[in-house]
Order: structure tokens, then C-alpha cells, then sequence
């Protein structure tokens, strides 16, 4: 049986595998079929205890006295489905993972055996878990330990991967007169089933649908005051929390897996900083580890992409990048010419240098036949807040040189 660690991976032996995922307190688990962009093809692609069936995935009760568990079937998984995600979440409202360390166990589901396990680390204020996840690779089947975070519970998860997420209209008014009976409607088609932790009963008055994290009101961007902020492509967050800026010192990790067939993998991870006409002031690679009298440094080169966790990661003191410095593109290539749509999934994210926190996470979900990748960029607002986007954007090069006209459009 493996130990994994976040990243890390797993081939499958079986055919049929069991995720269960148990805590000293009682969990929801689910699980989503999500296509090759990410999401689900419909609500009906989200199992859980009240849609306890899908193609290839069932939930399977604990009944209380044992994990609750979602059970894939990897030969009856549709064609078009990539991977299958587990989540978790306290059936207790409000409950955070404070002080609840979940284990996810990956079994055969024919004779029970252990294949794996995993323990997500450092949790907090999450609500909501991306525990493991089932996916297909060049045919054959994997297990990844994730152990993503959410603080906005289930429905943040659901509508990060496009669960329609909606409440229940509120109850008629009474009448204060009989009024002709109107015709019944059709019943809607093949409706998801509701789940009471994501779509409570509403009020008179129902209160908005949840979503994910959201800035206050007016200003129309995503911050960290709810948490981690788990960014799709092109989608931006202020790394503002409390109102004021996050200006200290943070990590990009930057993480891939080696290519299948045994071989090793040889991608760089750069930064490129500009100034505010998009003119070039600096590049830092594993030839040039340090740019910007020490504000950014580079962790050095990780030539096979081994290793749970992150590959490589850059370091940006925010509070000393000189005033000159209003952009960071950060970005992968691939050094031995191997294009991206032959690598196994690659990320980003950005983390508190001071307390290892995670606060943002890009993970690429798609690819081209490009040898390198711009992954997100941060920008220096005039209020000086910073801003991170997701980009995801492939480029023909294989060096940070051929990076830096792209990176500067990307700005």
C-alpha cells in the first residue's frame, strides 16, 4: 500500500476501485465526472448520496459505522470522461476541517485490499475538501492525492465544476379567493436530484445561489477573504485579505509529473518582469536565479520532474520589487522539446513564504502541442494591490528567451 503525498500519484491494479474517506466526525462524500476542460457534462455527472448512480461511479453509504465511499468502475467510464473527482465536506452546517484530519483509503473494490491512502495536510477553515481524484492517462488509470480546500463548502465546489447550483422558488402567497386550477406543468426531464447541504429550502425571500468566492460588493473581482481561491482560465483574484493589501513575501510552486512511458522530463520554470510599457527588465530561470536585487529568486532546476509536490518555485518579496515593476509572467518550458499535450497535468500556485498557506491554485486542465506554457502573471495595481490571473496560454519555445515577446502581449 502507498502513502501518497499532495501531487503525487498512483497506477491502478484494479478495475474497480473504492475511494472511501473517513474522519472522527460524520462526512459527505461525492464525487464528479468531469470532462477534459474540467466540468461536469451535466448536474446528472454528480454523484452523491441523493443521486447515488452515474455512468461507471456509484456512492456507496457507510451507513454510519463505516467511511462512506465513492466506487468507479474505470471500464464503464464514458469515452469522454477524463477523471472522476472524490470530495468531502462535515455533514455538520457551518463545520469546519479545524482540528479533523480526513483519510482518504483507495481500495479494490472487489476484494476490499488497500491500493493507498492519504492524509490532505495543514487544513483550516475549509469547508470543503477535493480529496483524491481517478483519472485516465494514455489509457491506463491513476489515483492522484489532491487535498484541495474550499472555503465556501460543497456548492464552491460544485459550481467550480459546473454543477448548476441553484435555489428552490419561494412558496405562493395564499390566495385570499379560490382561483381556477391552472394546468400542471410537465415534469423537467431527467433533473438532478437536490442535495439539502447545497440548495437549502429558501425563505420567502431566497437568498442568492452560492457561488465561489467573490470581492465585496461594487468592486467586481475575487480576494482571499474567504480563503483559498481556486482559479479557472483567465479568472482573477486581488490578493487583498481584510481589506488591505497582501504585501509580503509569496511563493509560486510551479509542479508537473514525468512524461508516461518511463521517460524523464526537463521543464523550466521562469518568471519575466516588466515595467509599465511592457518593457523587458528581467528574467529569472535556472540560469539566473536571483533578478531584482533578491526581490524574486528562483529554487533552481529540477531536471526529470520526480518528486511529490512542487517541481520548482520562485520566490517574490512584493513589498521589495521596485517601483519599476508592475508585471510578473510566470511561465514552463520544456527544455527537451517535449510538447505539453505528452505531460501529465501541470499547476501553479501561489503560497504564504511566512506560513506556507495556499492561497491560490491554477491547475492547467488543458494542452497543446507546444513546448512552452505562460501559466499566470501578476500585475501591480496603481492602488499598488497585486492581482493574479490564470492564463494557460501555449507558446512554440523552449527557452524563457522566446517567452518574453508572448509574456509581454499577455500583460
Amino acid at each position: 500500500m502507498t502513502a501518497m503525498t499532495p501531487g503525487s500519484n498512483v497506477p491502478l491494479s484494479a478495475a474497480r476501485v473504492a475511494v472511501e474517506v473517513a474522519a472522527p466526525v460524520r462526512l459527505d462524500v461525492s464525487g464528479l465526472l468531469l470532462t477534459a476542460d474540467g466540468k461536469v457534462r451535466s448536474d446528472d455527472d454528480f454523484i452523491f448520496y441523493n443521486q447515488p448512480s452515474g455512468p461507471g461511479v456509484t456512492y456507496r453509504s457507510g451507513g454510519g459505522s463505516a467511511p462512506d465511499a465513492v466506487v468507479v468502475d474505470t471500464a464503464a467510464v464514458p469515452p469522454g470522461i477524463e477523471k472522476i473527482v472524490v470530495t468531502a465536506s462535515p455533514d455538520a452546517a457551518g463545520q469546519t476541517f479545524q482540528g479533523v484530519e480526513p483519510t482518504a483509503t483507495v481500495r479494490n473494490a472487489d476484494d476490499g485490499s488497500a491500493l493507498a491512502t492519504f492524509t490532505p495536510p495543514r487544513l483550516g477553515a475549509e469547508t470543503a475538501l477535493v480529496v483524491v481524484e481517478v483519472y485516465r492517462r494514455n489509457g491506463a488509470w491513476k489515483a492522484r492525492a489532491v487535498g484541495q480546500g474550499y472555503a465556501n463548502g460543497l456548492a464552491g465546489i460544485a459550481t467550480d465544476f459546473g454543477v448548476t447550483v441553484e435555489e428552490p422558488a419561494a412558496p405562493a402567497a395564499p390566495q385570499t379567493a379560490p382561483a381556477p386550477p391552472a394546468p400542471a406543468p410537465a415534469p423537467a426531464p431527467a433533473a438532478a436530484p437536490v442535495d439539502p447541504r447545497i440548495a437549502p429550502p429558501a425563505p420567502a425571500a431566497p437568498p442568492a445561489p452560492p457561488a465561489a468566492p467573490v470581492a465585496p460588493a461594487g468592486s467586481g473581482k475575487i480576494n482571499l477573504d474567504k480563503g483559498r481561491v481556486s482559479l479557472q482560465k483567465n479568472q482573477t483574484v486581488s490578493l487583498v485579505k481584510g481589506g488591505a493589501p497582501l504585501l509580503s513575501r509569496v511563493r509560486m510552486g510551479l509542479g508537473w509529473e514525468p512524461a508516461f512511458r518511463g521517460k524523464d522530463i526537463d521543464l523550466d520554470a521562469s518568471v519575466i518582469a516588466y515595467g509599465p510599457d511592457r518593457n523587458h527588465l528581467a528574467s529569472c530561470y535556472f540560469g539566473k536565479l536571483t533578478i531584482l536585487n533578491g526581490a524574486v529568486q528562483h529554487s533552481g532546476d529540477n531536471l526529470t520532474g520526480e518528486g511529490a509536490g512542487d517541481d520548482e518555485t520562485i520566490m517574490v518579496d512584493l513589498g521589495r520589487l521596485p517601483a519599476e515593476a508592475t508585471g510578473l509572467v510566470f511561465t514552463v518550458n520544456s527544455f527537451t522539446g517535449q510538447k505539453f499535450n505528452e505531460v501529465a497535468k501541470a499547476y501553479c500556485r501561489l503560497i504564504d513564504d511566512a506560513s506556507g498557506e495556499e492561497l491560490v491554485r491554477f491547475d492547467l486542465t488543458g494542452a497543446e502541442p507546444q513546448t512552452g506554457v505562460m501559466m499566470a502573471k501578476l500585475i501591480r495595481q496603481f492602488t499598488g494591490e497585486w492581482e493574479m490571473t490564470a492564463l494557460g496560454e501555449f507558446v512554440k519555445s523552449r527557452t524563457v528567451r522566446g517567452m518574453v515577446k508572448p509574456a509581454a502581449q499577455a500583460l
